[in-house]
């Protein structure tokens, strides 16, 4: 099959095996001058070291590395925090949400450099993919996208050597881990190895991030943070951007074993897949949020948000960030925060995440209506009424039940007719 005419391509690069592979690749076979594109979203300084210079070795003309880490805490990470959205009850989302603003940065270079095209190291089996392309498609449908991994006859790590050493392209040779593993600011994410089988334990030693609740202190932690509308703007009274908030909750957390997840999830495409999840200071966040919003939102709001946060993480899961149901969902979000600002104090111990405390100039708990007179707030005799108009479906159910000399369903029998032994 024939391939496109492609002058110029911006690759999604992160100096691995794979990505490092591609950039040849592309060169041969679809002719194109490549661009190498890396977002530093908080992955750590050893991933980022000697990126440059292995890219123009592979055979880019050029390479951008953009520090993106505020951009990804404010613009994403706390949006997303905000709505409470998690996916399947237990993931937050942290490789989900980082796929955009990536995919975001690609298709502003490319419009920058006049790319025609835009590439991305997703394999054909995995979420990936869909997240990266369908951003393409709400930003610039115009621009080609090359997926590899769903063209090329590389099919195992020895087939990417082999085609790295017949290119010159520099590999660092490394024992292959096991595991194969995302990391950003928000979370640290781990699949294959062991976790293939998930009724094996996963190993200790897998863990990069977090201490094990065995391990971490004999003596718990207190931590403070302080929200405005929603944001998060001080750990312990330090008043701290959202990126290093998160980051010093990371540290936090990480430190008393806070934030592993084990899960089995429904894939986007299809299939099941068992990952391991470190998210210590998003774990701290969500948990300090919630709590701040139990003073400050009404019974309606609190569980229409809780509905709407359901559907928000399948969006987010699903790579839709980008779509006009989620800026919509956003907007309701944000009016649900005006009068989200106070603090919440949690407690840390082996694992344990604990609130001990939260306040708000806004909250609905009050006190003090309860010295009122109590035809101020509330007057008991109005509850006759409520309590005959609320359950009357269930009343004429019964009285239906009945009308024959019948019983109703739920009539337990008379075990006074019952002879014993």
């Amino acid at each position: 099959m024939s391939k496109q005419k492609v002058n110029k391509v911006v690759l999604a690069y992160s100096g691995g095996l794979d990505t490092s592979v591609i950039v040849p690749w592309l060169r041969e076979n679809y002719g194109c001058e490549v661009i190498a594109f890396c977002a530093n979203i908080g992955q750590g300084e050893g991933e980022l070291e000697g990126l440059r210079q292995k890219a123009l070795a592979s055979g880019a003309s050029k390479v951008y590395i953009e520090d993106l880490r505020h951009e990804f805490a404010k613009d994403f990470l706390i949006p997303m925090m905000k709505s409470g959205a998690v996916y399947e009850k237990e993931y937050l989302l942290g490789t989900s949400v980082a796929r955009p603003l990536i995919a975001k940065w690609q298709v502003a270079i490319a419009e920058v450099e006049g790319a025609d095209a835009v590439a991305h190291g997703a394999t054909g089996k995995g979420n990936d993919q869909v997240r990266f392309e369908l951003t393409y498609k709400a930003l610039n449908p115009a621009l080609q996208v090359i997926a590899p991994w769903r063209e090329w006859d590389i099919r195992s790590r020895e087939d990417a050597l082999a085609y790295a050493k017949k290119h010159n392209v520099p590999v660092v040779h490394t024992k292959k881990s096991m595991y194969s593993r995302d990391a950003n600011m928000w979370h640290l994410s781990h699949e294959g190895g062991i976790l293939e089988t998930p009724s094996l334990e996963p190993e200790e030693i897998m863990y990069q991030w977090t201490t094990s609740p065995e391990n971490a202190p004999d003596e718990s932690e207190v931590v403070k943070i302080d929200f405005e509308k929603g944001v998060p703007v001080a750990v312990n009274d330090l008043q701290l951007p959202p990126a290093d908030i998160i980051q010093t909750l990371n540290t936090l957390g990480a430190k008393h074993g806070v934030g592993r997840v084990d899960l089995v999830e429904n894939r986007l495409v299809g299939m099941k897949s068992h990952g391991v999840y470190e998210t210590p200071g998003g774990t701290i966040l969500y948990k300090a949020h919630n709590a701040l919003e139990s003073l400050t939102l009404d019974r309606d709001t609190s569980h229409f948000k809780e509905q709407l946060a359901v559907r928000y993480a399948e969006l987010v899961y699903n790579g839709k960030w980008y779509t006009s149901l989620r800026e919509a969902m956003q907007a309701f979000i944000d009016k649900t925060q005006e009068t989200t600002t106070g603090w919440v104090k949690l407690k840390l111990y082996k694992g344990n995440l604990t609130v001990i405390g939260r306040e708000s100039a806004h909250s609905l708990y009050r006190e003090d209506f309860a010295t009122f007179g109590q035809e101020d707030v509330y007057d008991q005799s109005d509850a006759v009424g409520f309590i005959t108009l609320f359950g009357l479906q269930m009343k004429v159910k019964a009285m239906h039940e009945i009308s024959d000399g019948g019983k109703t369903h739920y009539a337990e029998p008379d075990y006074s007719k019952f002879k014993r032994d």
